[in-house]
C-alpha cells in the first residue's frame, strides 16, 4: 500500500503570502516533517501530527517522510520559501532516486511557495526586471571554489545575483568574500539590497553600493541582492527608495 507525500512551501513567513493551494495541502496531510521554526507556523488539527528535526537534516527528513507514505499516510514535508529553492524538493528527490524501488511509486506533488528573493525584490522595487540567478553561499553541499566560480561568472555575464544563506556563525567570512569577487568585476555604484525578514514583523530591507556593503549587516535570515550594471536606485524625496533593473540590457559595464 502506497500513500502520498506533499512537499509544501510556506512561503517566507507573512500568513498572507502562503498560496492557497498550500493551505489546501496543510487541510489534507495527516503526518507533518520539517524543520521546527517551519512546522510552528502551522495550525494542525488534533489528527494531526507535526515530527520536526533540525535544519540540517534534509535527507534524513526526507527518507522518514518517504518511508511514512510508503506505509500508505498522507504525508507533508513543509519548507519555507519555494521548496524547489535551496530547500525540501531536491531533498525528497534524492532520496527517491537512492531509496527502495517502492518509493518511485509514491504520488509525490510539489506546492510551490514565494521564495525570499522573490519576497525581498517585491518590497524594493524591481530589482530581478532582467536576467537574474541565486547562488547559495553555504559551502556544506559544495565547494567554496565552486561558489566562487559561480559568484564570477554570473557577475561577468551580467546577472543579478540573489544570495542565499550569505552568512551563519560557522561561515562569517563568506559574505565578505563574495563582495570582494565581485568588485573586481562590478562597478562600485552597484546596488546592493539587504532584505531581512521580508514580509514579517521584524522587516528590514537596506539598500547600499557595492563599494560600502558591509557584510556584518546580514544574517542568515537575510537575502542579498546584487544588481547588475544596468540596475538602477531612484530616490523618491520621503518615499522608499526604489530599486530595479530595465527590461532592456546594453551589455555595458559602466
Amino acid at each position: 500500500m502506497s500513500g502520498c507525500l506533499t512537499v509544501i512551501g510556506l512561503g517566507p513567513g507573512n500568513a498572507d503570502q502562503v498560496t492557497p493551494e498550500a493551505i489546501r495541502a496543510v487541510t489534507e496531510a495527516s503526518f507533518f516533517y520539517g524543520y521546527k521554526p517551519y512546522l510552528d507556523r502551522l495550525e494542525l488539527r488534533q489528527d494531526q501530527t507535526r515530527i520536526a528535526s533540525d535544519n540540517r537534516e534534509e535527507l534524513a527528513r526526507s527518507n522518514e517522510a518517504l518511508a511514512k507514505a510508503a506505509e500508505g499516510h498522507s504525508v507533508a514535508v513543509v519548507s519555507g520559501g519555494d521548496p524547489g529553492v535551496f530547500a525540501m524538493a531536491a531533498a525528497v528527490c534524492e532520496a527517491i532516486e537512492a531509496g527502495p524501488p517502492e518509493w518511485r511509486s509514491i504520488e509525490l506533488a510539489v506546492v510551490p511557495g514565494v521564495t525570499a528573493m522573490l519576497a525581498v525584490a517585491a518590497r524594493i522595487g524591481a530589482p530581478l526586471g532582467h536576467d537574474f540567478c541565486a547562488i547559495s553561499l553555504s559551502d556544506n553541499l559544495k565547494p567554496w571554489e565552486l561558489i566562487e566560480l559561480r559568484l564570477l561568472a554570473a557577475a561577468g555575464a551580467g546577472f543579478v545575483i540573489a544570495l542565499y544563506n550569505p552568512i551563519s556563525k560557522a561561515r562569517p567570512w563568506q559574505l565578505g568574500r563574495a563582495f570582494e569577487c565581485l568588485k573586481a568585476i562590478l562597478p562600485g555604484t552597484t546596488p546592493v539590497i539587504f532584505g531581512r525578514a521580508a514580509g514579517r514583523p521584524e522587516e528590514r530591507i537596506e539598500v547600499f553600493l557595492l563599494a560600502d556593503a558591509d557584510a556584518a549587516k546580514a544574517d542568515m535570515s537575510t537575502c542579498v541582492i546584487i544588481g547588475s550594471p544596468e540596475t538602477r536606485i531612484i530616490k523618491r524625496g520621503d518615499k522608499p527608495t526604489l530599486v530595479y533593473t530595465p527590461r532592456s540590457a546594453t551589455g555595458s559595464r559602466k
